[in-house]
């Protein structure tokens, strides 16, 4: 399974004292794939306001400086990995189905997964 991180959005206090372009908060996403299979995780992250002497510029910012944030405001990353895990897991190997009614005239339902 392969991983992705990403961030899809930024909100910002346009001043904060005498900083501007302040990061607030930031909308996450975890996508997994495994061929065909895939799982995604989606949230936001807000943030304190940033020591003056450690801020950096808007302009600045790179994703995995952002990602860092996320993961250092408490968005556990094991576990929404895990998540998206489990989501592909159920997409191979779902628990449920859903077949035509028997009743009913209706190509044959597809064979269920081998146990």
């Amino acid at each position: 399974m392969t991983t992705l991180w990403q961030i899809e959005q930024l909100i910002v206090a346009p001043k904060q004292g005498e900083l501007t372009r302040v990061v607030i908060t930031a909308a996450w996403r975890c996508n997994g794939a495994d061929g065909n299979h895939f799982g995604t995780c989606y949230g936001a992250a807000s943030f304190t306001a940033p020591d003056p002497a450690d801020f950096i510029p808007y302009l600045n910012l790179t994703q995995d400086e952002v990602l860092g944030w996320v993961f250092d405001s408490g968005v556990d990353k094991a576990a929404i990995e895990q998540n998206v895990s489990d989501q592909i897991e159920r997409s191979k190997n779902p628990p449920t189905v859903s077949l035509p009614l028997p009743w009913e005239s209706a190509p044959a339902p597809a064979p269920l997964p081998a146990e």
